[in-house]
């Protein structure tokens, strides 16, 4: 049963859409489920001159949990720096939405692995160095799943 966060993000999902000029996409899929994530993301540099997350849509394929997943994790890291938004993990995705099925709970490692991307993108892009745990994060989402092209 789902909570009725995830039915309000899934009828009203926050920053849907596709996006003008983005600076970078992050995409990816889940053949064993059918949901392909799509994060749009525009940054720029905030007082400090530090990499910030200004603008944020999300184009999703899925199930309900698919949508409310995405719509969430564009709330919880619009205006974080890259360095706030990759300590996001699938658990405050999780608690964001008052929980998820045990079954759906992958929903909530697709959208942090699109955001994940997004971010590995930019990284390479600006040719910012590239941590070694990043890297594995970075594989790890290739190999375990389908990574679509954009």
């Amino acid at each position: 049963m789902y909570s009725k966060k995830v039915f309000e993000h899934f009828r009203n999902p926050h920053n849907f859409g596709s996006m003008d000029n983005p600076t970078v996409v992050g995409q990816v899929g889940n053949l064993a489920c059918g949901d392909v994530m799509k994060l749009y993301l525009k940054i720029a540099k905030n007082k400090q001159g530090q990499d910030f997350i200004k603008d944020i849509k999300f184009e999703t394929l899925g199930c309900a949990a698919a949508i409310a997943t995405s719509s969430v994790v564009t709330d919880l890291t619009k205006g974080k720096t890259l360095t706030e938004a990759l300590k996001i993990t699938n658990k405050d995705v999780v608690k964001a939405l008052d929980d998820l099925p045990t079954i759906k709970i992958h929903c909530s490692l697709l959208a942090i692995d699109a955001l994940t991307e997004a971010i590995y993108s930019f990284y390479k892009k600006t040719n910012q160095p590239i941590s070694a745990d990043f890297e594995q994060k970075h594989n790890r989402i290739i190999n375990c799943q389908t990574r679509l092209k954009h």
